[in-house]
């Protein structure tokens, strides 16, 4: 039988009876697998409509580069590159989710049209973040970091990265409550590859199980992440999409309903087939 995960409901609009995807459009010129090839915005506006044409359910707008070892971008460059995307898409009538970890960001992107944040550093950054995204009724996802980007890889550490990872979440969901953003409108992400080496990131993979209680939606992007080519030996990061599918159908089976991905048409591909074979299963 497969694997039963509790019925969490809903996530910014969209019921989560079946996996949804998220989207990745980096209007970056560093991104680490596709930097510069949604830089201009009508390239980035281009590729939000092939997404939402090849299946994505959300689009995620980004508009700094939170790579290993990746620079700071002043939030008016940020402002910049994002705002114009997430207006376009949001006015085509797309779920757009803005990524960011500045307040600012985050308070202009929802101004234009965005129903979500994402923030690689769970709402923990920028004092005035939580805030924001409460008053303006954001659906949030909180995503684990250890250390910031210039510097998470140069050592990481845990004692037990799984656990720690959901405990920090759960501390985060806390203070969201505490602050009138509801648990429904709330998704997790434990960072693969964000402050984590290959042992940490195989640990947390193999335990997603851990988030099935904590009544949000789980969400998990591992699209062309490093961790596949350290497993394979493959080194360009656009050729880890098998990879990179075989992690998310894991994810899947262990609960998570949002896959945050560079590769649209595949994932939904390898979603359909995954779920009809499932359907007959169940």
């Amino acid at each position: 039988m497969p694997s039963q995960t509790p019925a969490i409901g809903s996530f910014a609009g969209l019921t989560l009876e079946r996996t949804r995807i998220v989207g990745i459009i980096n209007a970056t010129p560093d991104s680490f697998s596709d930097g510069g090839e949604a830089f201009r915005a009508e390239d980035a506006i281009t590729r939000g409509r092939c997404m939402l044409e090849e299946g994505a359910d959300i689009l995620d707008v980004g508009g700094e580069s939170t790579r290993p070892g990746a620079v700071p971008v002043p939030v008016e460059e940020e402002m910049a590159r994002v705002l114009p995307v997430v207006e376009a898409l949001a006015a085509e009538g797309a779920i757009v989710s803005v990524d960011s970890r500045r307040a600012d960001v985050m308070k202009a992107a929802l101004a234009v049209g965005a129903r979500v944040t994402n923030d690689v550093t769970a709402l923990t950054h920028d004092p005035d973040s939580i805030v924001v995204a409460a008053d303006n009724g954001a659906h949030v996802i909180l995503m684990h970091m250890q250390g910031e980007p210039g510097t998470m890889q140069d050592n990481p550490r845990y004692e037990d990265a799984a656990q720690e990872v959901h405990d920090f979440l759960v501390e985060q969901i806390m203070a969201c409550e505490a602050a009138n953003i509801p648990r429904v409108r709330i998704a997790v992400d434990p960072g693969i590859g964000f402050g984590k080496n290959l042992d940490h990131n195989l640990d947390i993979l193999a335990r997603l199980d851990l988030y099935r209680d904590i009544g949000c939606a789980l969400m998990l992007g591992v699209s062309r992440k490093s961790f596949i080519g350290k497993i394979t030996g493959e080194k360009d990061p656009k050729s880890c999409v098998p990879g990179s599918l075989a992690s998310a159908l894991a994810a899947v089976r262990q609960g998570a309903r949002l896959l945050r991905v560079h590769d649209v048409a595949e994932t939904r591909q390898a979603l359909n087939v995954w779920e009809a074979i499932e359907k007959v299963r169940a």
